[in-house]
């Protein structure tokens, strides 16, 4: 591969790393401290389009190095969309099938997108983001599948697994150490999985202890894909509070209005949990007035638009002749 041409083998070999990192933007028009430098890492330059690209890779080969998946064993996974559709595209590419159990209020774009990316669907009646240990929800019947079929799937379980923190930890993390030549002073990250808040603050707060990390959750009752609060996280194995300063509750609703702010100001066509995440780090920018943050941004809009139209119904005037 040659990263300074962009010239590739494969698509495997676009995959981020310390040398090949998604950007940082900078956050010009609506950041009211001039003092605080505040940039965005955008995960959705990943080739499959989200931050989970670098946890689905790590899952997909410390299986195939173990020889759990190939010939008539694939894959099965519960998602809420971005890392079903980084596993799919992934193991279709390299032969193998995957059915991915999906929580019925996910977006329809995002079913949609999973399945032109390969993957076989089970709809089912489960909260927004699966949370371990509810009952028969898509985590569970995951986890029933892999079980009950053990010689036709795997289950890389992104929950639990902890190549899920060492993706970040060997690729966010010095990434971002490297970007800021090591003059970074804030992250600011959402909760979901928990992989990206603990494999990135472990590599950094290695590099520099008084980093401050700075995690957003969103509101009780919210519709963001992918995010969860505390409260939904006691199941979640990959979750360590001792790496985190502050976590701030963000009302879900803003996270819309926000991205929306970042399409129309910054030319960042930035999905809600980026404008929950927005959110969190300017009130932080407000109270700290110093420092260079980052934010991690995990994918764009165009997975959203269904519930960026819900809750911004100015979005839909003027579609109809």
């Amino acid at each position: 591969m040659n990263h300074s041409t962009r010239v590739y083998e494969s698509v495997f070999e676009m995959l981020p790393g310390e040398e090949n990192p998604t950007p940082l933007v900078r956050i010009n028009r609506l950041n009211p401290e001039p003092a605080f430098t505040l940039y965005a890492k955008l995960e959705w330059m990943n080739p499959f389009g989200s931050v989970k690209d670098r946890a689905a890779w790590a899952m997909l080969r410390d299986l195939e190095a173990r020889g759990e998946i190939g010939g008539l064993r694939g894959i099965v996974e519960p998602t809420s969309g971005n890392t079903g559709i980084s596993l799919a595209a992934m193991a279709r590419a390299r032969g193998y099938h995957i059915r991915a159990v999906v929580p019925n209020r996910v977006p329809r774009e995002k079913k949609i997108l999973l399945k032109i990316a390969g993957a076989e669907l089970d709809v089912v009646s489960d909260e927004l983001c699966p949370a371990p240990g509810l009952g028969d929800g898509s985590i569970n019947l995951a986890k029933t599948h892999a079980r009950a079929q053990a010689a036709k799937y795997a289950m890389p379980n992104q929950y639990e697994n902890e190549k899920n923190v060492e993706a970040h930890f060997r690729t966010t993390g010095p990434e971002i150490w490297r970007q800021t030549e090591g003059r970074i002073t804030h992250l600011f990250v959402s909760l979901g999985t928990c992989g990206t808040v603990t494999g990135t603050s472990r590599f950094l707060r290695q590099k520099n202890p008084a980093i401050k990390v700075i995690a957003v959750q969103p509101s009780e009752g919210h519709d963001v894909p992918g995010l969860r609060n505390v409260a939904q996280l006691a199941s979640c194995k990959l979750f360590d509070p001792t790496l985190i300063d502050e976590i701030l509750e963000i009302d879900f609703r803003l996270a819309y209005t926000r991205a929306l702010e970042l399409c129309q100001n910054e030319g960042l066509l930035a999905g809600p949990s980026c404008g929950l995440i927005l959110e969190g780090a300017l009130r932080i920018v407000q109270r700290d007035k110093n420092g260079l943050g980052v934010m991690i941004f995990p994918d764009n809009v165009f997975k959203y638009a269904t519930n960026m139209a819900k809750h911004l119904p100015g979005l839909s005037s003027g579609l109809e002749p």
